[in-house]
């Protein structure tokens, strides 16, 4: 008995009356030595022939019981008292059938095809295949052993079932070996069937082997399909604390593939694990001598625990949200209780994807909790809060609250601790999204952030260097910190990560290197690094991130390189290559391949290589766009590549104009801009200025030339004035 760990309080009291004289301890002794092999030659003359009868098939679970152990169902207060009174267990349950738990998977299954489930869970999440314990005389004897004892667990006597419990808890259930022995000879059955008696000892004793054994991934699906989560879930109801704890762990674990997290949900789980949050008593104090509160913050802990595995789904934790578990994991995030906080803060780091979740958190101020526990000496409390600021700081308001609370020195202090790659790689991610307000990088500069940044883009896994290097990125785009990476030695690694083949990481070095190529000093490094060639060579990658993103970072390398028309001409097929990428359907990539063509038409020879290749017709069939990022840069290489022979007559012919007047409209200065830019270049053709007119681009370019913005001023003047000129020259010719 005490290997179950049983203790009663006086609320149970009543209930340890009911469950009838504990095992003496002469029989227990008989059953132990029983178990145990006091005969060991017969013993083990029986488990070798029961061994020979089964090795020419697979261990099969037991589907066929007369004496399954079984509680529920009992007719009247009268027959539990005689049942208790001859000591056995009435009225067994059938095991789950073989068919019904196909019947079982088939129902799961249409469920599935109706209900969508996470898109946030990983590969991992699969279930994994299901191998049966094959045939070996190498087995240990604990697999026999165990295999007898679950042979008393089916007797129905509640004093065997009771010390059989206790004596399977002596052997380590950790070991795969141990956990397939119960499984093999039908042992999850009649543990689950355990479940659904009226007795707690029982319960609690099967729990507790259920919560070991569940870490095993073959024994979580087995549990799911006997049915034995829904047990578990209803389970949440008693009023018996212990078990309620039992049965959120057992869930925790078993709740580790997509399918056991929905069949938690559809059985109503996901608000009774809330409500386990809800403590009785003030969690936010220490437990003191009340074995109650420490129950309650015990409950809490593990409703968090089974919560943390169920919300890697996406349904799931929307219904965590829709419960109320956001202000109970709020509460729960201010206690002392380190074992209560790493729960709490992993439900909340993974929950912190979803912008109602985000939003909700900035509501319950749970920012300031997460900063607090930075500061702990506990590395895995650590590396979840780092994880949900990581997931929070998406948003602005969130940035500045982490600042304001005094979170970025933590962060930047963190950086130094690297032997613990997990918490590394979220830290660095939470400098990462941290780095995107300006006011941040000031302070990660004044806490040296930015050289120990430097320092990590060597030897670490990628996880680590795609934030390290996306940090970087941000932290460049300003000219102090850009000078610090150049002066630690920065440039070569970046330029080293290019010729990877991780497209998170991609995108953001060539982030870092087209920030830092805005410094002529860091372009002519990384001229003599063969970088810009490397980041040429990505515009081929298939992935349209990674392209647009080297797109982008081209437009600094060649507007700073020393003889940037001869490097753009050195790349065989480059030039070709770049105009080929404007029949792109992805935006993001037009926009930053019209940035780039705006760079490299700034050369006669380029902008006379790029219209053979066919770049007005391309740049043309672009022009009826709402996206206004792409209005902006296509208009710029419309403007620029106007200054090369007839390209102003073929923008026309190619009924580019028109499209373009329609921009003046847009409510973006940028686009203005560069619209009238490019119609100030296009009014040089006559025919161009009479399409002009008659969609009514003076007027619009009327109220733009009061702009407070010169270059947009001095281009609708220009234009008006073309327009105008042609139209005094069309009345003078038609008087003549």
């Amino acid at each position: 008995m005490s290997k179950l760990g049983i203790s009663f309080s006086e609320d149970q009291q009543k209930e340890k009356d009911q469950l009838g004289k504990a095992p003496k301890k002469e029989e227990a002794a008989a059953l132990r030595k029983d178990i145990s092999g006091s005969d060991k030659r017969s013993l083990e003359k029986n488990q070798i022939n029961f061994w020979r009868n089964q090795m020419t098939k697979r261990w099969e679970p037991s589907l066929n019981w007369k004496t399954t152990v079984n509680y529920k169902g009992k007719g009247s207060a009268k027959e539990i008292q005689e049942d208790k009174h001859t000591g056995k267990l009435e009225k067994p349950r059938p095991s789950v059938s073989h068919g019904r738990a196909q019947l079982l998977r088939k129902s799961a299954e249409k469920i599935e095809e109706t209900v969508s489930d996470s898109s946030s869970e990983s590969e991992e999440d699969e279930e994994p295949p299901d191998h049966r314990q094959e045939a070996s005389a190498d087995l240990p004897s604990e697999y026999w052993q165990i295999q007898k004892l679950v042979k008393y667990l089916k007797g129905g006597n509640q004093t065997a079932t009771v010390i059989a419990l206790c004596s399977m808890r002596d052997f380590s259930l950790a070991q795969e070996t141990c956990q397939l022995a119960i499984r093999d000879v039908g042992g999850l059955e009649v543990l689950i069937n355990l479940l659904e008696t009226d007795e707690v000892k029982c319960k609690i004793g099967s729990l507790k082997i259920l919560k070991e054994i569940s870490h095993n991934p073959q024994i979580r699906q087995n549990i799911v399909d006997l049915g034995g989560l829904p047990i578990m879930v209803n389970i949440l109801d008693s009023p018996h604390k212990s078990l309620k704890c039992l049965a959120a762990e057992t869930i925790a674990n078993v709740a580790k593939f997509k399918r056991a997290r929905r069949v938690v949900r559809q059985h109503g789980g996901i608000t009774k694990l809330v409500a386990l949050l809800d403590c009785a008593h003030d969690s936010t104090k220490p437990a003191q001598s009340s074995l109650y509160e420490a129950r309650d913050v015990e409950v809490a802990r593990c409703g968090a625990l089974a919560l943390w595995s169920c919300s890697k789904s996406h349904t799931n934790k929307e219904a965590i949200r829709k419960a109320g578990g956001i202000p109970l994991l709020a509460r729960l995030l201010k206690t002392s209780h380190e074992n209560m906080l790493i729960p709490v803060v992993g439900t909340l780091q993974e929950c912190a994807s979803g912008e109602n979740y985000r939003a909700a958190i900035k509501a319950e101020r749970i920012i300031e909790n997460l900063v607090k526990n930075l500061n702990s000496e506990n590395e895995q409390l650590q590396e979840h809060c780092a994880m949900a600021i990581y997931q929070c700081a998406e948003d602005k308001e969130t940035r500045d609250l982490v600042r304001l609370h005094g979170g970025l020195k933590p962060l930047a202090s963190l950086l130094n601790n690297t032997d613990n790659k997990e918490r590394l790689a979220a830290v660095t991610g939470a400098i990462w999204k941290c780095s995107i307000s300006k006011e941040n990088v000031t302070k990660f500069r004044e806490y040296k952030a930015i050289e120990t940044l430097v320092g990590l883009l060597t030897d670490q896994p990628e996880e680590v260097l795609v934030n390290v290097v996306g940090a970087l990125g941000e932290c460049c785009q300003e000219r102090e910190n850009r000078v610090i990476v150049r002066k630690c030695g920065g440039i070569q690694p970046l330029v080293n990560l290019l010729v990877g083949i991780n497209q998170a990481l991609l995108v953001n070095v060539t982030k870092a290197v087209g920030a830092c190529a805005v410094e002529p000093e860091s372009m002519m490094i990384i001229d003599r690094l063969d970088g810009v060639r490397l980041l040429w060579s990505l515009l081929k990658n298939p992935h349209p991130d990674v392209k647009a993103s080297a797109a982008w970072a081209l437009c600094p390398c060649i507007k700073n390189a020393k003889d940037a028309g001869e490097m753009v001409r050195s790349f065989v097929g480059g030039l070709e290559l770049i105009v080929n990428l404007l029949k792109s359907d992805n935006k993001e990539v037009l926009a930053s391949v019209c940035a780039a063509i705006t760079n490299i038409a700034k050369g006669q020879e380029n902008l006379a290589v790029i219209t053979d290749h066919g770049v007005v017709p391309l740049l043309s069939k672009l022009a009826n766009t709402n996206n206004n990022k792409l209005r902006h840069h296509l208009a710029e290489a419309i403007s620029r590549c106007c200054m090369w022979g007839r390209n102003r007559v073929a923008f026309g012919e190619h009924k580019a104009v028109a499209p373009l007047v329609r921009y003046l409209k847009s409510n973006d200065t940028n686009v203005h801009r560069a619209t009238a830019q490019a119609l100030y270049q296009l009014s040089e053709d006559a025919d161009n200025c009479i399409t002009m007119h008659e969609n009514g681009a003076v007027k619009l370019l009327l109220d733009m030339v009061g702009s407070p913005d010169q270059d947009l001023q001095e281009a609708a003047a220009g234009c008006i004035s073309n327009i105008r000129r042609l139209a005094l020259a069309t009345e003078k010719a038609r008087y003549t």
